[in-house]
């Protein structure tokens, strides 16, 4: 048995980072959170460093002695994509090199295509038709290539995050606004259009049980987690609408055009505008090599899970 349970979170304050890093911590977890700034009141069960991901000599120093790394960290608001992503994936890889660890990688849908849709399967091929999905594809290969150079790598893949703490996403930025009360829900999608969400504590969870099993995985694993797919693409209006009291909430179109004309002036709108065809084409994710490894993937109900979401980002019911 390796006693050795220590965990680095790079990118520990942002959703996903900041999600796994308390998950890690219940299942026994040591965790050092690494981020640019500690919180101003600290969560007592991390050992907080602060550095910056673009910094290899700090981040590998972070990662001395710890058996996984769970890479985590993005540019804030879709900017600098083409400039950060792949030095700072760079930047763990030389860390897990250096200290014999894991990597833990949350996966993107973005790296695949029309050739792939509707089902995604870890072998599926990725050949996206956007920019942010080529860069995550190179990612992944640069992932692979250490693979073969001793730096192990596990890779989990969703949909789009929900949760209380779940960071940028668009359930929290394009279908409500934290803090105020809901007249209407703009929702991306369309009608008759299915749509994958993770929940973030269940997605969470999940990377910690992949933590706790990691070294019977083969160098390079790619895993597929499912979370609730809105076969509909009503099922999660639906459910915010009955989590707040108000079944006859309006539903409107999200303002894609709108996103067209700020995109020349804002790189952020620009760069979610390139997202709308994982709205236009139902998308699913196969979750049967992860069942076949954990024997069952966490899953809130997706009523709870949406009340949880609206009453961690302070909506009120009306």
């Amino acid at each position: 048995m390796h006693e050795n349970k220590v965990a680095l979170i790079v990118g520990a304050r942002g959703g996903i980072g900041g999600e796994t890093a308390r998950a890690l911590v219940r299942h026994g977890w040591q965790v050092r959170a690494f981020a640019r700034t500690a919180p101003a009141a600290p969560d007592s069960g991390f050992e907080w460093i602060e550095g910056d991901a673009r910094d290899r000599a700090a981040i590998v120093r972070a990662a001395a002695g710890a058996r996984i790394i769970v890479h985590a960290v993005n540019p804030p608001g879709y900017r600098g994509w083409a400039k950060l992503v792949l030095p700072m994936i760079d930047n763990s890889i030389a860390a897990a090199r250096a200290s014999g660890a894991r990597i833990l990688l949350p996966g993107t849908i973005y790296n695949y295509g029309p050739d792939a849709w509707p089902l995604l399967q870890p072998g599926s091929p990725q050949h996206p038709a956007t920019r942010k999905g080529r860069i995550r594809v190179a990612l992944e290969q640069r992932l692979e290539a250490a693979a073969s150079e001793g730096v192990r790598t596990a890779i989990l893949r969703a949909g789009d995050f929900f949760g209380a703490n779940a960071g940028n996403n668009w359930f929290s930025q394009g279908v409500v606004t934290p803090g105020k009360p809901v007249r209407a829900l703009s929702y991306p999608g369309r009608p008759g259009v299915g749509h994958a969400w993770a929940y973030l504590p269940d997605l969470a969870e999940t990377f910690a049980r992949i933590a706790d099993v990691e070294q019977r995985l083969p160098p390079f694993a790619r895993y597929h987690f499912a979370g609730h797919h809105d076969a509909s693409g009503t099922e999660m209006v639906q459910a915010i609408a009955a989590a707040l009291g108000r079944p006859d909430l309006p539903v409107r179109r999200f303002p894609w055009w709108l996103l067209r004309l700020a995109a020349p002036f804002n790189e952020t709108l620009r760069e979610l505008g390139e997202m709308r065809p994982l709205w236009d084409h139902d998308i699913r994710l196969d979750n049967a090599d992860l069942i076949a490894l954990l024997g069952a993937e966490p899953h809130t109900p997706l009523d709870e899970a949406v009340a949880e979401t609206l009453r961690g980002l302070g909506i009120p019911r009306v």
